[in-house]
């Protein structure tokens, strides 16, 4: 009876707890920026809380757990002092929809110090970290002693920590448990409300957050421990299951689900700038050079319209002129009235057009064109021309315009514009003032211009422009001024918000004394007429000086809320209006801000805003994308989807097709199925690009085919021939079970599940070996092919430095070794090793990253053709420099050394053969000879009259001099062998690296840090101590014979009570090889100083540099930059 009780207990338990989520909670200490010694106790012990009190702890670093199937696991997800941008798009929406479906988030210490551009995570743990004083004893005032986190805790609470202020206190949206008391310490900057700990729910969730925990002993103390152990019990909660029925997030859809589908290119495209798509899904796009160009949808071919005769091309070389047809648009009502609309360069006048024209029944009439707006343009010059052109919803048209001002710096001039906001207003200089178009109200350059078109082709001022009509020394047409290359624009179809990328100007550098701001790219939105403060501010309105270009002097910065045009170019308003903020901004260099979009060349670009209810089920794209913007960059190449709230204020950006390639994409329109169509202009200026294309992006909301991945064990041998060959890396994203049909050569192997599969070849030769995947509902893909050489061994090739340890000096010569092996050939040891086919170089290249094998492709290449030449039957009529029955090969690339038709010239004879030219021997066909093989062959003859390149002999030394003494500088010792191969196989080639480093090693080779940051500054690195103490590691230094080094730093003062630095090897706690005291004696005059080692061992190591204050009260900062190690020889 006994037992049946236990069972029935049991039961009612199970059944009960099947309601509720597992009792198991998340801890994530991933850091992507600063990481807390305190992590690792702190794992420890929040795993042994839970086991001394009912729940499961599991610890992970790995972001990768961020998935809807495993966070419904936990009961609660603890964000261990994770600092930086841990989480991606995908990982982020889970995480939102665990948070709304009923989940519990705690936030420890550095936990603010997170995700800074997912507002989301912000509102969550109601904080972001801003700074921090020095660890220090405070003062914490409990406010609230009833909650489970703090019922144990006094009234006040004085503990020893690291105290943070956050960029905007939280406020009456959460609960405050606890705050400090800023006059208990130094340092606090939020002021009376300084809250610590709090907690709220949100978004259909908990959120806990203290900031107490960077120390390590935090963690062994009892007051802490009952503390932290609250906040994980009230983010726990009731431990009910989550309940995703009222998520509203929406999961991030597979970016293979996406694919890029050409529809026109290949040549066809020469410098193309803007396209309308038209209801029938044909395509006109637009040519800067005047080509009018249509795709047709029914033909799937590209067809010209016509031709318009403007002005593209400057009659000053040096100047690159930028206009041409720049732009185009259909009318909204074009199924009834044929309207499209066109901006170009008129050659009769100086003036940029907007027309509108007639194009039904397939044609185009150039002798339908309505004139509607002229822009005064000054010509042969360069630059910015703007163009783009679109419709807003209520039926406006809507014209970007470039600022037409010259961005370079002025001929015969003492003073320059060196990149910076161009407001030189001397006589004779106009090109270089914007504020003679952009900032000017009377002009309509720099600008994006909304008019209302009548069916007369006059137009009307909507209501709502930047200046009404009659208005003293403007234009009404004006919607938006202070631009300087509004390039691309977009409406937004049910908001009217007008976006437009704003190509920025180049200065790299602040120049707060001079000039002003570096230049910016900005993606701008209008929800309303503005002034968006070009050439007086830039990017988020930092401003620029009143530099006197005339007397070089230094004027006051520009006022964004009291814009003034002072300029003698200018006929509008002197006083501008209030200067709006932009959307997005980011530099050449890292953006702090928007760090999403990298860094490089700019080129903003804005496309639209999504809305999927405009558009069929069957080809929109998901709702997840509803309302978002698409932003993209020309430069950089990437896609960016941009989330709003419901005014439209930015939320955060993610990546759209990261991984798929867009060379140039110069517009980005929806089609009338829902599907972004790309238009790429291709990766070269001012030419006729090869990868120009119209290209459209398809989603596939159904069955995906499997992605492959083959490998094969070996590519040669000796016959018999056996390979092994695996498809082991096969996915199939919809789980799909696979069968895989195996082809070795003509030879397939009858398709099965196993994907492995091992081939023998018997008979000499050059073999395809792939596979074809097939899922369980019948998509398939074929996986790469790898050729492999039956009847061939591959080289062996072994370069050796004779050296006591790894770095290189000036003038000490490093003796080296090339031994090759071939099975066929020979070795350079026993014989049969042609020198001429053994290349040797030494190079130095700039770190270990960029090592490759410098300058030995097209060597190697040549070698390749030689070997071919050599085993087909053109050696029985041709010899390399001798004649023979037909001429010698030299002879031949003397004869067709200047022709530029030589190359197929030749290719085609060997294909065909023939007789006549050199004798009247008929020269053998081959047909059959592969077009890679061909073209080695020719690219071989034809260098036999051009001047070889030098080869180092395989045995001997090189020397390197001071200039090649750079810092992280390799000194790269490279072999290539190409043997002789046999007929009906191609010579095979084998590479041999071997390296040195300089003994200038750069802070920013180092391999691990705590307590150190490595910055970058303009290409220069340092590192700065960001705590107390800290460390730095270096992998693999071969410091055999080496006795001292020579520590590279800067510094702006002598410090207040100095820096030990140390160096130790194999480990932190390791032996000590050296050490220095920088103290009062340091004098920012000097910025080396040499440092005896002593201790080191002969064979490769760790080396450990470490950096400490001697008095924790230091305030001057100590940068170090390089180490020189020296042998004293």
């Amino acid at each position: 009876m006994l037992n049946v009780k236990s069972g029935l207990l049991s039961l009612i338990l199970f059944i009960s707890m099947s309601a509720l989520a597992q009792n198991r909670v998340l801890v994530f200490s991933k850091t992507a920026g600063f990481r807390h010694s305190s992590i690792d106790v702190a794992k420890i012990t929040i795993q042994k809380l839970g086991s001394q009190n009912g729940f499961y702890v599991d610890t992970t670093e790995d972001a990768k757990v961020f998935t809807e199937n495993n966070l419904k696991k936990y009961s609660a997800v603890v964000f261990l002092s994770s600092t930086g941008d841990v989480l991606n798009d995908y990982q982020q929406a889970a995480f939102e929809r665990y948070i709304q479906a009923g989940g519990g988030y705690m936030g420890i210490h550095a936990a603010t110090d997170c995700e800074y551009h997912w507002p989301w995570y912000g509102k969550l743990s109601g904080a972001y970290f801003k700074s921090h004083p020095s660890q220090q004893m405070a003062k914490l005032i409990v406010h609230d002693r009833t909650h489970i986190s703090t019922t144990h805790l006094p009234a006040v609470w004085e503990r020893f920590d690291e105290w943070y202020n956050f960029k905007k206190a939280p406020g009456t949206e959460v609960n405050v448990l606890i705050s400090i008391d800023e006059k208990s310490y130094e340092g606090g900057s939020n002021g009376d409300s300084h809250p610590m700990a709090w907690y709220h729910e949100y978004d259909g969730g908990r959120a806990f957050y203290t900031e107490l925990g960077h120390t390590d002993e935090s963690f062994a103390e009892p007051m802490y421990l009952k503390h932290i152990l609250g906040g994980i019990q009230y983010a726990m909660g009731k431990n009910v299951k989550l309940d995703y029925s009222k998520v509203k997030s929406m999961l991030v859809p597979d970016e293979d689900r996406f694919s890029k589908t050409n529809i026109a290119g290949g040549g066809v495209f020469d410098e193309p700038t803007e396209m309308a798509i038209l209801p029938n899904f044909d395509i006109i796009i637009v040519e800067r050079k005047g080509e009018i160009l249509l795709y047709s949808n029914t033909t799937k071919k590209v067809t010209q319209l016509a031709k318009i005769d403007l002005y593209y091309k400057s009659t000053d070389k040096g100047a690159n002129a930028e206009e041409g047809l720049m732009g185009v648009t259909a009318d909204p009502d074009f199924a009834n009235n044929n309207y499209i609309y066109l901006y170009y360069a008129t050659k009769d006048t100086a003036a940029n057009r907007l027309s509108r024209f007639t194009f039904k029944d397939g044609k185009l009439d150039l002798a339908s064109e309505k004139k509607i707006l002229d822009v005064a343009s000054m010509r042969d010059i360069c630059c910015h021309t703007g163009g783009s052109l679109a419709f807003g919803p209520e039926g406006s048209l809507y014209l970007s315009t470039g600022d037409n001002t010259t961005p370079f710096n002025q001929s015969n001039s003492t003073h320059e514009l060196e990149g910076y906001g161009p407001i030189d207003n001397r006589a004779g200089f106009e090109q270089y003032d914007g504020r003679r178009g952009s900032g000017n109200t009377n002009d309509l350059r720099g600008k994006v211009l909304r008019i209302k078109v009548d069916p007369d082709a006059s137009y009307s001022i909507p209501e709502g422009n930047l200046f009404k009509p009659g208005t003293p020394k403007t234009r009404p047409e004006i919607y938006a001024m202070g631009t300087r290359n509004p390039y691309r624009i977009s409406v937004d179809k049910k908001t009217g918000f007008l976006y437009w990328g704003d190509v920025g100007p180049d200065a790299g550098q602040e120049s707060p004394n001079v000039k002003g701001s570096r230049g910016y790219d900005e993606l701008n939105q209008a929800r309303k007429a503005g002034n968006f403060g070009y050439p007086f501010f830039i990017g988020n309105n930092f401003p620029y000086r009143n530099f006197n270009y005339e007397t070089g002097e230094i004027g006051d910065y520009f006022d964004p809320k009291k814009p003034i045009n002072n300029s003698k170019n200018n006929t509008g308003l002197t006083d501008l209006p209030p200067v709006s903020s932009p959307f997005i901004w980011y530099p050449y260099a890292a953006s702090p801000d928007f760090p999403e979009v990298g860094t490089g060349g700019r080129n903003a670009m804005a496309g639209p805003v999504y809305h999927s209810e405009f558009y069929p089920k069957e080809t929109r794209y998901p709702d997840y994308y509803n309302d978002k913007l698409l932003f993209y960059e020309w430069i950089r190449g990437w896609m960016k989807m941009v989330t709003m709230d419901e005014e439209g204020n930015y939320q955060k950006m993610e990546p759209f097709m990261e991984h798929t390639t867009f060379n140039s994409a110069i517009d980005i329109e929806v089609g009338p199925d829902g599907r972004f169509y790309v238009l790429e202009y291709g990766s070269g200026w001012f030419s006729k690009n090869a990868d120009a294309a119209l290209s459209r992006i398809d989603y596939n909301g159904g069955n995906r085919a499997p992605k492959t991945k083959l490998t094969v064990n070996r590519v040669s041998g000796s016959v018999p021939f056996t390979i092994k060959a695996n498809g082991i890396g096969t996915k199939d994203a919809d789980n799909d079970p696979l069968t895989y049909a195996w082809y070795f050569g003509k030879q397939a192997l009858k398709a099965s599940a196993s994907n492995k599969a091992t081939f023998t070849f018997t008979t000499p030769g050059e073999y395809a070996v792939y596979f074809i995947a097939k899922d369980s509902k019948g998509a398939s893909t074929k996986s790469e092919v790898i050729k492999v050489f039956a009847g061939n061994e591959l080289p062996v090739v072994d370069v050796k430095i004779e050296a006591d340890n790894n770095f290189y000096l000036p003038g000490v010569p490093v003796s080296y070794k090339v031994n090759v092996k071939d099975k066929e050939d020979g070795s350079t040891t026993s014989g049969g090793i042609d020198p001429k086919s053994i290349y040797v170089k030494v190079d130095y290249v700039s770190g270990p990253d960029n090592a490759q094998v410098v300058g030995h492709q097209q060597v190697t290449a040549l070698m390749e053709g030689r070997n071919l030449a050599a085993i087909l039957d053109c050696k029985v009529c041709h010899k390399e420099n001798d004649r023979s029955v037909g001429p010698a090969y030299k002879l031949v690339a003397e004869r067709y050394e200047n022709d530029p038709k030589a190359h197929a010239y030749l290719s085609n004879k060997i294909i065909k053969g023939g007789s006549g030219v050199w004798s009247e021997n008929a020269m053998s066909a081959h047909p059959d000879i592969k077009k890679e093989d061909l073209n080695l062959i020719v690219n071989w003859i034809l260098s036999l009259n051009k001047k070889e390149a030098a080869t180092l002999p395989s045995k001997g030394q090189v020397t390197a001099t001071s200039k090649e003494m750079g810092r992280d500088n390799m000194m790269q010792i490279t072999a290539t062998y190409t043997d002789k191969g046999a007929k009906g196989i191609k010579p095979l080639t084998s590479v041999s690296v071997a390296m040195m480093k300089s003994p200038i090693v750069g802070v920013e080779s180092k391999t691990d840090a705590e307590g150190i940051d490595v910055n970058e500054d303009d290409g220069n690195h340092f590192a700065i101590l960001n705590d107390e103490s800290g460390w730095l590691k270096f992998d693999n230094l071969n410091l055999k014979d080496v006795n001292a080094l020579e520590l590279a730093y800067d510094i702006d003062a002598s410090p207040d009570k100095g820096y030990r630095i140390s160096w130790y090897v194999d480990d932190i706690k390791g032996t000590k090889i050296g050490e220095v005291f920088m103290g009062h004696d340091v004098s920012s005059k000097t910025s080396e100083i040499i440092v005896p080692l002593k201790n080191l061992p002969s064979k490769p190591t760790s080396l450990f540099l470490k950096i400490e204050k001697a008095d924790p009260g230091e305030t001057q900062k100590f940068a170090l930059l390089s180490m020189k190690f020296m042998t004293g020889k």
